[in-house]
């Protein structure tokens, strides 16, 4: 007799959505992770009354009604707008690039100013078949905009000379000619108050929980645990690495307190120029309109991945692309285990993604179930 219906590797978003929705069904879930909390990389740390994004600022934005009602079960969320500022030198700039970032730029006031500014640089410039990531940039934006805003960060970004980027890292580059700084697009945008960590602790009750438990070390002493397993972890790792490791990007931050109210004045600051090491500082408490008389900040370092660090971004371009879908070819063979999640299907998902996933792989197990 297996003492649980379902062993789900990962106490993150999709393993946490997928633990929920089977409890109500009346299955039992055991949760099991590796790190000493649960939420995976959406987890907030409370620090004098401040939720600091322990691994980055998460922002959820979703056009998905059904998913933000689904979220929306779960916390109250703020109205939070996310309008990063890139810091170039001393000169400050909206972004996305929309009219308050050209209008300071160019010194010019209409959309037709500024639309005839990036065409006139664009048009001097005569890229017609950019071969790399800096010639697509320059062919979609301009040479002010470029070296600015998007060289020096993308450079810190991938560790590497734009130069040597392919080009279709930059499909494109969205200009607004309008004078918004919303970043998102998305109809329903939002920070839950009190932090992402409570949604989670919410979405596991019911459900019983291991942490500091490595799955590999689990599985060989609790072979018969589960009937079927929900597996989030890293998609070439399950299975040992076979057709060779996946690469991506990691991410290293310096966190730290501040005595003073007000560091920034936003909550997302970034770091356009290739010489400062970093790419952005995160002010936490403006997330959710802190007053606390304190604040704390976090600086991002991209990173180089070796195996064994933490990985953030999945590399998706063609050599990766081609490896990890020779891992998914393995993993639908698998019958009693569902990848789910960033790392188990080697994707880049944002939050609302991860959700919307999760619940359709739900969905898909109950009318197994029948």
């Amino acid at each position: 007799m297996k003492k649980y219906d379902y062993l789900i590797v990962g106490a993150g978003l999709f393993g946490a959505v997928f633990a929920c929705e089977m409890t109500k069904t009346g299955k039992k879930c055991l949760v099991i992770d590796k790190r000493d909390h649960i939420a995976g990389n959406i987890y907030c740390e409370n620090i004098e009354g401040i939720n600091v994004h322990k691994y980055g600022a998460h922002i959820f934005h979703t056009s998905n009604k059904e998913v933000w009602d689904y979220v929306n079960q779960f916390a109250e969320f703020n109205n939070y707008i996310n309008s990063p500022v890139a810091r170039y030198k001393d000169e400050l700039y909206n972004l996305p690039f929309n009219m308050n970032t050209f209008s300071k730029m160019f010194h010019i006031v209409t959309p037709a100013e500024a639309r005839a500014k990036i065409q006139a640089e664009i048009e001097e410039l005569g890229i017609t078949e950019p071969k790399n990531l800096e010639e697509q940039a320059l062919s979609l934006v301009g040479r002010s905009v470029y070296e600015k805003l998007i060289k020096g960060y993308t450079e810190k970004q991938w560790g590497r000379d734009c130069k040597e980027l392919p080009a279709f890292i930059i499909k494109r580059l969205p200009l607004r000619f309008i004078y918004d700084n919303n970043y998102f697009n998305d109809r329903f945008q939002g920070i839950p108050m009190g932090g992402y960590t409570a949604i989670v602790e919410k979405m596991l009750e019911g459900s019983d929980i291991l942490l500091n438990t490595d799955y590999y070390e689990f599985r060989k002493e609790n072979p018969d645990i589960a009937a079927k397993t929900v597996y989030t972890g890293m998609l070439d790792q399950y299975f040992d690495y076979k057709y060779g490791v996946l690469e991506y990007r990691s991410v290293r931050f310096e966190t730290e307190k501040l005595d003073m109210e007000n560091y920034q004045g936003n909550a997302v600051v970034n770091y356009t120029e290739r010489e400062v090491p970093y790419t952005r500082i995160i002010e936490h408490k403006h997330f959710e309109y802190g007053t606390q008389p304190v604040t704390v900040i976090s600086r991002e370092y991209p990173s180089e991945w070796k195996l064994g660090e933490e990985p953030y971004y999945p590399v998706n371009n063609d050599k990766n692309e081609e490896v990890a879908q020779k891992y998914r070819e393995l993993a639908d063979k698998e019958e009693t285990v569902i990848f789910g999640g960033r790392l188990g299907e080697y994707r880049y998902y944002d939050m609302d993604k991860v959700i919307e996933v999760a619940l359709k792989v739900v969905e898909r197990e109950k009318g197994n179930l029948k």
